[in-house]
């Protein structure tokens, strides 16, 4: 069997899977994101590792014979965030700015008085807003805590600490690397001369490796922490993004995908980065050999669905606690009681920032149009239009950059919703399609990594054979076109409010 951990930003899902890829079973250990002032988005590496731990456990003393089972374990992990060790593997801040903290603003301005950001674009494909990348949160350590940034000794991303902890071994693969901000897409090595202008010496960083290269054995204490043998193997796994692209058949040339989460984005695989300075697609190595996947993204989609819960439909959570129900279907069935259109309500959804790809980019999210006159259901249906809107536009920009194949796959907790499925589809005007790996995407792709790399697998084509389309949404070319009117509207929308 093999053993994954899918890190991601609102908790950590640990998943068994077979060595045919079937999922046994799996657990959700949620943990905290605070925002102790603004631009600053944090996490502590000790609720990661306590996640990981506490999952394992209750996975394992439910399934009590699956322990010795268990041959390899492989990661998938949240991007751009960058957890500093000293020489004895600790931790030097337990407020690690995860992938969507903005703070390093100076140390962004000041790298960029000497490098050509258009240059640093086009080498990296890291497209985007720069201050979200691990390199320019490295020198805003170094600018603010500069004696404790003098005694780090290593820097790891987020799976890659996990791998530490399990394994004692310093590692990282071209796809996590390929998000530091000082990367080369076309030589899969650091580039040297970003490292000196943002004075991070290479030495702080593990030399990359491929996602299927193992790392180590389970040492004797995480072992016994985990409950585990220390045979059990550990491979380097992935950065979150490879990951689900791989977990969601995303193999081919053009293949596409949209992860419907926290945030979004809608990515293509391609042998070649894709790469446009106006669009600015953010591209990672995939996990997949020469490969790589290019997105575009929004940062609050399933995000702006659960603050909707949870400041503005109070009653309905109260009431799904009583009906045992989730409370996003009671949501759904308030939003599907409103016409297309939400009565002329819009909302933005722009309440994590905009991303490079906006042409807004200090927006900020709002509803539109609220009269007396408008009603619960108005809102909740406005929000979900909102969210697909933003997701049109982007889809938009990547068709002008390539063509995209098959059918657009909706992966990631957005794909339960059948009206979200079914709007997206009528929208965008394409056939959208849900699979049977449906939230474990990422898992999957991670155990991937481990089933090649361990030999169980002979090569990742074999995802093509185990992941299947399990339901097709056919857009309504009716609705399509009374859509597009709506779609104009809240473009224009956008204009006012990047004013405000």
């Amino acid at each position: 069997m093999l053993l994954s951990f899918d890190l991601g930003t609102g908790g950590a899902k640990i998943c068994i899977f077979t060595d045919e890829g079937e999922l046994e079973s799996k657990v959700f250990m949620p943990y905290e994101t605070t925002y102790p002032s603004d631009r600053f988005h944090v996490q502590n590496p000790r609720d990661w590792w306590s996640a990981i731990v506490e999952g394992t456990r209750l996975l394992l003393g439910k399934h009590p014979g699956y322990a010795k089972r268990i041959k390899a374990i492989a990661l998938s992990g949240q991007s751009l965030a960058v957890i500093p060790l000293d020489r004895d593997g600790n931790i030097l801040f337990d407020d690690i700015p995860i992938w969507s903290d903005t703070r390093p603003i100076e140390q962004t301005e000041r790298f960029f008085n000497e490098i050509d950001v258009e240059k640093w674009y086009i080498e990296t494909g890291n497209g985007f807003a720069p201050e979200c990348y691990s390199l320019f949160k490295l020198m805003w350590y170094k600018d603010n805590y500069p004696e404790r940034f003098a005694t780090i000794s290593h820097v790891l991303g987020s799976k890659d600490y996990i791998n530490y902890l399990l394994t004692g071994v310093y590692a990282t693969d071209y796809s996590y690397a390929s998000g530091l901000g000082a990367y080369s897409l076309e030589k899969r090595t650091y580039i040297d001369t970003y490292l000196d202008v943002a004075g991070v010496s290479k030495s702080l960083l593990p030399e990359p490796i491929p996602s299927t290269q193992k790392v180590g054995n389970l040492s004797s204490e995480a072992a016994a922490i985990l409950g585990l043998s220390k045979s059990v193997e550990v491979y380097c796994g992935g950065v979150d993004n490879s990951c689900m692209a791989l977990g969601s058949r995303n193999l081919g040339e053009g293949r596409q995908y949209l992860s419907l989460g926290s945030s979004a984005w809608i990515a293509v695989s391609s042998h070649k980065p894709l790469i446009d300075s106006r669009i600015k697609p953010f591209v990672f190595d995939h996990v997949v050999p020469d490969s790589y996947t290019s997105a575009t993204s929004i940062f609050s989609a399933g995000n702006s669905l659960r603050w909707f819960r949870d400041t503005m439909a109070g009653g309905l959570v109260v009431e799904a606690q009583r009906r045992n129900l989730d409370p996003y279907t009671l949501i759904d069935e308030a939003a599907k009681a409103s016409p297309i259109g939400s009565n002329g309500v819009m909302f933005n959804p722009t309440l994590a920032g905009a991303p490079a790809s906006s042409d807004y980019p200090n927006i900020k999210g709002a509803f539109l149009n609220i009269t007396l006159g408008t009603t619960f259901n108005d809102l909740a249906r406005s929000v979900l239009e909102g969210v697909a809107f933003e997701l049109c536009d982007v889809y938009r920009k990547l068709l002008e950059l390539t063509s995209l194949n098959g059918n657009l796959v909706i992966v990631g907790g957005g794909s339960r919703s059948p009206l979200w499925l079914r709007m997206f589809s009528d929208i965008l005007g394409v056939n959208v399609s849900r699979l049977n790996t449906e939230q474990d995407a990422a898992a999957l792709g991670a155990a991937a990594t481990a089933a090649v790399g361990s030999g169980l697998w002979d090569g990742f084509d074999y995802i093509d054979t185990i992941v299947k389309e399990i339901e097709i949404v056919t857009p309504d070319q009716s609705k399509h076109e009374k859509y597009q009117a709506f779609f104009e509207s809240y473009r224009e929308s956008r204009k006012s409010l990047s004013h405000i």
